[in-house]
């Protein structure tokens, strides 16, 4: 018996190194980075994959290899993968790549409604977005989405940039953009001033949206949304260029003339008094904000400046004044351009 001993001394001690060495190694591996080159790697995880699988699929393209190290560091470090779009950066670990996946911490994109877009020209930046799941049909319209029945969805979505994940849906966006209106417009609702003539919410969206495009600039808004606003107290038509555009719809060619002016159309503010029966593109906030707070004043007609502006006027001859100095500053750059 006492000869064996010295035999399982030296197995013992012989396993304890193996046990040490293997260990060493572990740690080695754990601090090891993957190679992953400078540009970096984008890691598509689906649905109840396992580290097995992630791990199989780094193997393939050349980032790492399964063996033993991983399966001890799973048991060590147990995780649920979240699913999702990653980004691998150089110099990651293992155990970085571990926590990254137990995170959810996945690639987000961006998509941006712009403001003055019609629901027409956001179905159709939805179907080009390359990476957006395209499940609304541009030529199907959008009765019946986003909570709609059989309602009209113009100006429905707020501008916004709207951050998603691979995997979303244009359907998602349209939902979250219009409810994120839905509480803009609660909200400019209940804080707009007194003695507006809107009946409902509604109106005042609608308010919102034309002045959406009669401007870009932010700071003219609530004097356009005064001028309208005292139009319709006085029961004067609003005459404003973009609801008959819309009201034209793919027969307008980049003018007006004044035949369509004169044509009657349900959007047609030059022949019909009050706002028009629905939106006529999706507003911003600051435009929501101008309808619901249009500056004070005497003005009541208003034209473009020619440098990206509006001249405001109280009295037709004044505005008179106004559109003839328009003309003729751009008479004057069609001369220098000849």
């Amino acid at each position: 018996m006492k000869r064996w001993l010295p035999l399982a001394s030296i197995l013992v001690l012989l396993f304890l190194t193996v046990v040490a060495g293997a260990w060493q190694h572990y740690q080695r591996f754990l601090q090891l980075p993957l190679e992953i080159e400078q540009s970096g790697l984008e890691l598509t995880v689906e649905r109840g994959a396992s580290i097995r699988s992630v791990v199989l699929e780094l193997e393939r393209r050349g980032i790492t290899r399964m063996d033993w190290r991983w399966r001890v560091l799973n048991r060590l470090q147990p995780l649920t993968i979240k699913a999702g779009e990653y980004a691998l950066k150089p110099f990651m670990t293992p155990p970085d790549l571990m926590d990254m996946l137990a995170s959810g911490k996945v690639i987000n994109y961006r998509f941006t409604i712009i403001e003055g877009w019609t629901a027409a020209q956001l179905i159709i930046a939805l179907g080009k977005d390359p990476v957006l799941q395209h499940t609304v049909a541009p030529t199907s319209g959008l009765t019946g989405l986003a909570g709609f029945q059989d309602s009209n969805p113009e100006g429905w979505f707020l501008p916004e940039t709207y951050v998603f994940e691979r995997g979303d849906s244009d359907l998602q966006i349209l939902k979250r953009a219009h409810g994120a209106m839905q509480e803009a417009l609660a909200q400019a609702w209940s804080g707009r001033a007194m003695g507006l003539p809107y009946e409902t919410s509604y109106e005042l969206l609608i308010m919102a949206s034309i002045v959406e495009k009669e401007t870009s600039r932010k700071s003219e808004r609530a004097a356009i949304a005064g001028v309208f606003v005292r139009r319709l107290l006085k029961k004067w038509r609003l005459e404003t260029d973009p609801t008959v555009i819309y009201g034209m719809g793919e027969s307008y060619r980049g003018n007006i003339r004044r035949r369509d002016l004169n044509h009657d159309t349900a959007y047609n503010t030059y022949t019909r008094h009050g706002l028009p029966p629905t939106p006529i593109a999706l507003p911003g906030l600051a435009s929501l904000v101008a309808a619901a707070h249009p500056a004070a004043g005497e003005a009541m007609f208003f034209v473009a400046d020619g440098q990206g502006g509006h001249t405001f006027s109280s009295t037709l001859e004044a505005h008179g004044k106004a559109v003839k100095q328009l003309l003729e500053r751009n008479a004057r750059k069609q001369d220098s351009r000849e």
